[in-house]
């Protein structure tokens, strides 16, 4: 009988054939989940008040950034912002109020949309006692966090432009015992 067929010689080459198969599946699934996570989801981090009571500082969430257009009340993630003459690159998280055309008025107890008071049962705290109204430009965006006193958002930096919107932030992935969809 020739060495090569033996039972056990067969079963090796099976259980390696196996660990290849296995090899090739895991490296397959990484390849996707990192084509996933390069061009349509990313994950982004909460740093700060800005934004409580919808998220809070540390929080982990999963955004949507493939060909993303922002809509009047998504949060989404800011990549770069304009202080003065600075350019800061630190991410902002906070939610769209009005986007091109839209007329924003802020006043600290109401903000108005187009000449209507917004709807925000997302806001536990008052507006800061500054007010402000613009006319979102062409190609940006008006955004304020959640937590008025505490944000610095479009009523200080000015409206942000669309291009520099990492996308919109779609679930809360960490604590785990807040893990879910955002509004």
């Amino acid at each position: 009988m020739n060495a090569t067929s033996t039972p056990e010689v067969t079963k090796g080459r099976a259980m390696l054939g196996l660990a290849y198969d296995l090899l090739e599946v895991l490296v397959s699934a990484l390849i996707v989940v990192a084509i996933i996570f390069t061009f349509f989801f990313r994950t982004a981090g909460v740093d700060g008040p800005s934004m409580n009571d919808t998220l809070n500082n540390e929080d982990r969430l999963i955004m949507y950034n493939f060909c993303y257009t922002p809509q009047r009340g998504d949060i989404v993630i800011v990549n770069r912002y304009h202080e003065g003459d600075t350019l800061i690159e630190k991410p902002l998280i906070k939610r769209v109020i009005g986007v091109a055309g839209d007329t924003v008025k802020v006043t600290p107890d109401t903000v108005y949309l187009n000449g209507e008071p917004l709807d925000e049962p997302y806001v536990n705290y008052p507006n800061s006692p500054y007010g402000t109204e613009v006319t979102v430009p062409e190609g940006q965006v008006f955004v304020m966090g959640d937590h008025r006193n505490m944000s610095n958002d479009s009523r200080s930096l000015g409206c942000f432009k669309i291009e520099d919107i990492m996308g919109k932030a779609l679930w809360r992935i960490f604590p785990a015992e807040d893990f879910g969809t955002l509004y």
